[in-house]
């Protein structure tokens, strides 16, 4: 084999140059990933040099040495540095070895045909060779990448909180992330069941996301897609979130994540909807953002209610909340509650006796409104004990139509 290849080394090497060219071209038009890293004349240099160490490690092999697998090694840590896919590094090393064969056997040819066969021995010695060098650069290539991605990962995180807590220069840090400054943006609250183990389909709309300590937030890059999209995103994962409004810019993001974490605030813990949209929360997030006011506003116009005993105290709440529901309906309240009208009825004329409220007046029952939301929020937000430790409620009389 090694005479062979001493033989038509001047044309092997005029056919190897050839074939540097040809394969850089095709990488070029081929790999968008190798295109926006190198130019022409360094990658087609690459190439060159890595076909030639291919036939020098058939020479070697051929004679039971061990082949040289340092510029292997040092391709794919540098690969991995600018951030070239592996399966792109990998994609041109395997047409490599395709084309390197393809080119000894030509020059064989030329040289003389009838060698051919002295050839082919050669060829599981060359597959070989080339199967070392792709495992020397791809174990290179994983050891380079690996702190590679954890600063990439830290970097991505920082860059994240300085436009979800508003702490750097916005528009930077989303050029940075490849977002831009202005567009259309929203962001995600999620409440403690964190973040679902798939990603959203094809045509949803972007999303990163940044876990910490108080919680998963998600910034969504909208671009066409409606807002409602992101409930529909989310809706498969089954997770309480809060959504923010849409804003137009990255500066806008820090007031957007509060707007969002307000929003999950106000998603009921159970018997409600786990996706909120803030403009479809507004009374309940005014309460929710204004905790002072909100324990006042229960005490002084729910406060005779919440001193019932605790059955008594249900089924007011229970009835107001309903009736709230279906837009001040006794009817559709008595269908949802399962009992009689007349009983929704004398429960909301006791309710009115211990608060002093009319629900025939308009700013009334706007404070009785925004005070039930107060308690809702209030007790979702109150540990809930142990089965073990909680009290047996106690009866209370029965409403009577």
């Amino acid at each position: 084999m090694e005479r062979i290849i001493e033989e038509i080394r001047g044309d092997l090497d005029r056919r190897i140059a050839v074939a540097a060219d040809r394969l850089a071209d095709r990488t070029l038009t081929e790999d968008p990933a190798y295109a926006a890293l190198l130019g022409r004349t360094e990658l087609r240099e690459r190439i060159h040099r890595h076909l030639r160490q291919a036939v020098d490690g058939l020479v070697r092999g051929s004679r039971g040495l061990p082949v040289d697998l340092s510029e292997s090694r040092a391709t794919g840590a540098l690969r991995a540095e600018q951030g070239l896919p592996l399966a792109s590094l990998l994609r041109v090393q395997r047409h490599g070895g395709r084309l390197l064969w393809q080119t000894l056997t030509e020059a064989v040819v030329a040289h003389d045909r009838a060698a051919l066969p002295r050839l082919l021995p050669g060829a599981v010695v060359l597959w070989d060779v080339l199967d070392q060098m792709t495992d020397a650069a791809s174990d290179a290539y994983r050891r380079a990448e690996s702190p590679r991605a954890e600063r990439d990962r830290e970097l991505r995180a920082s860059l994240l909180d300085a436009l979800l807590d508003g702490t750097g220069a916005a528009d930077e840090a989303a050029a940075r992330l490849g977002l831009p400054a202005r567009g259309r943006f929203a962001v995600i609250a999620l409440g403690p069941s964190g973040l679902p183990e798939s990603g959203p389909g094809p045509v949803a709309p972007r999303v990163l996301w940044r876990t910490r300590a108080d919680g998963e937030t998600g910034l969504v890059e909208l671009g066409h897609h409606p807002l409602e999209s992101v409930r529909e995103l989310l809706a498969p994962w089954g997770a309480r979130a809060g959504v923010s409004p849409v804003v137009e810019g990255a500066a806008d993001l820090a007031r957007a994540r509060r707007l969002a974490v307000l929003a999950l605030r106000t998603a009921p813990a159970s018997g409600g909807p786990l996706i909120v949209l803030l403009d479809e929360r507004l009374p309940a997030a005014l309460v929710a953002g204004q905790s002072e006011l909100a324990g006042r506003l229960r005490q002084v116009v729910l406060g005779p209610v919440l001193a019932l005993p605790p059955e008594d105290r249900r089924v007011l709440l229970t009835t107001l909340g309903t009736w709230l529901t279906c837009q001040g309906s006794t009817t559709y309240a008595a269908q949802r509650l399962y009992c009689h009208r007349n009983t929704v009825s004398n429960r909301l004329r006791r309710l009115e006796q211990l608060t002093g409220r009319s629900l025939s007046d308009p700013a009334q029952v706007v404070e009785l409104a925004l005070a039930h939301a107060a308690v809702i929020q209030h007790a979702s937000a109150e540990p809930r004990p142990s089965r073990a430790a909680r009290p047996r409620a106690r009866q209370g009389p029965k409403d009577t139509p």
